[in-house]
Order: C-alpha cells, then sequence, then structure tokens
C-alpha cells in the first residue's frame, strides 16, 4: 500500500482488509492528479486505467467499480459483476473481490460482519443517506446483511462494523433547508447535526451539515453500534486538505479517490 493512504483503525475480523486511497501514488495529470481512479471525470483513459491497476496489484484483489447514482440500491458482487454496474453499494463473500466506492466529497462507508463472511461498501452522499420514505442507502446494506443471517428483522445489525471515510466535513457542507428538513422528518435528534451558515439569509435559509455525523446517527437507529473513522474533525475534511483528497465542491474539475474493502 502507499504510505499516503489509509488503513482503518478498527477491529475487523480475520481475513477482512480495508483500503481508502488518497490523491497520492498515480499517474495523473493536474487537476486528476494523481491517483484518481474515477473514469467518468475527463481524465486520460490509459492514466485511469494504469490508477486502477496499480490499485488491484496493491490490494492483491479485484476492485468493482460502481455506476454511482446518489440511490439505494444494493448490488451483490459475483465474479462475473460487470465494472460500470449502476448501484450505490455492494456486498459480497467472495474472496478476492474488493467492493469498492469512489468519492470526492460524499461518504464512503465500509461494513464487515464480524465473523469476517461478507463485506459491503456504501456512497453515502446527503440523497442517498436520507433515502425515501426514511430509507437510504445504509439502511439497504444493514436489510442485506439481515436477510444473509436469515434472522428476524432487526436482530443482527449489532454483529455489523461500520468504518467511514474521508468526506465534506462540518464546516464545509454548506446545504438548503430542504436537506435539513429531510433528515430531521426521519429524526428529530438530526437538528443538532445542522448549524446555521454564516450567510445565512432568512428568505432561504443555509446549512452546515454534519455528514459523517449524520451517517452515525442513521447506524445507531439502524443497532450499528461499532462504527469507526471519521467523527467530523478537519483531518477528515476532503475540502479543507487539498493535497490530500480529492473534492468536487472544491475544485469542480477533480478526480476521485477510493474506498475498498474485501476478504483475503
Amino acid at each position: 500500500m502507499h504510505p499516503d493512504w489509509l488503513i482503518p483503525q478498527w477491529p475487523a475480523p480475520r481475513g477482512v482488509q480495508a483500503v481508502c486511497t488518497t490523491r497520492a501514488g498515480g499517474q495523473s495529470c493536474v487537476p486528476y492528479d494523481s491517483f484518481n481512479l474515477g473514469d467518468h471525470v475527463g481524465d486520460t483513459p490509459e492514466d485511469v486505467a494504469a490508477n486502477r491497476t496499480t490499485l488491484a496489484q496493491a490490494l492483491g484483489a479485484k476492485p468493482v467499480f460502481l455506476s454511482q447514482v446518489h440511490g439505494t440500491h444494493v448490488k451483490w458482487l459475483g465474479a462475473d459483476t460487470a465494472q460500470g454496474t449502476a448501484a450505490d453499494a455492494c456486498m459480497t463473500d467472495q474472496p478476492g473481490l474488493a467492493c469498492t466506492i469512489m468519492v470526492a466529497d460524499c461518504l464512503p462507508v465500509l461494513f464487515a460482519h464480524k465473523n469476517g463472511g461478507c463485506v459491503a461498501a456504501a456512497h453515502a452522499g446527503w440523497r442517498g443517506l436520507a433515502g425515501e420514505g426514511g430509507a437510504g442507502v445504509l439502511d439497504a446494506v444493514i436489510e442485506r446483511f439481515k436477510a444473509l443471517a436469515g434472522v428476524n428483522k432487526g436482530s443482527d445489525a449489532s454483529e455489523v462494523i461500520a468504518w467511514l471515510g474521508p468526506c465534506i466535513g462540518p464546516d464545509a457542507f454548506e446545504v438548503g433547508e430542504e436537506v435539513r428538513a429531510a433528515f430531521v422528518a426521519q429524526d428529530p435528534a438530526a437538528r443538532v447535526l445542522f448549524r446555521p451558515a454564516h450567510v445565512a439569509a432568512p428568505a432561504a435559509p443555509k446549512w452546515l451539515a454534519n455528514l459523517p455525523g449524520l451517517a452515525r446517527l442513521r447506524l445507531a437507529a439502524l443497532g450499528v453500534h461499532g462504527v469507526y473513522g471519521n467523527d467530523g474533525q478537519v483531518d477528515w475534511c476532503t475540502v479543507s486538505n487539498t493535497s490530500r483528497f480529492f473534492s468536487y465542491r472544491r475544485d469542480r474539475v477533480s478526480g476521485r479517490f477510493a474506498a475498498c474493502i474485501w476478504r483475503s
């Protein structure tokens, strides 16, 4: 692994490995410098392919990249799953397949069952996290874990652990009233995870949202209590750490880094 990449500090089950890349270690040129893994952002296809090959070699596993659409669909990965399959989360029990989520401000969430038998990854921007009717992408992943366990609804979420990767931080994520309303309608406790932006106007209030905090709140409501990683501190903020993380909101033309989890 490149020394700048993040290795999750969490009690991963035996045989489960995970990593989150940064901008370091690739061959893409400005403004995608240097380890851009996104093939949809305008980078040279040859450079993206070379970076993805480097990633696969570092993992010792096959990273499966999704076409992420800010939804809630969970794709089960198998040996024949095509690269670019439309989904915002994926999971597998097959060794050597890496569940892979690309981001440049949204929150990557990695999951593992405590028995090490299944892993998953989710792309949690605010739309996917909020979902529809109170059911978002994290809810969908946990429901799949429950279905695999063959148990009654709600009885085994505590057997899943989660790691939150870098994302846009609470001092940078400005949103409108509709975003705040969507989360508060789900859970009134979400109010404390929004604070007024300095530029807020009474006619059109703006809020600074704590995206990792909202994810932690939702995971707790789902019964997932082993949550690690991003706690909202500035070191995790993609916008603030220009040299380390890609950020679409900061740069507009931006590469993508990735969080991966796999069974060895």
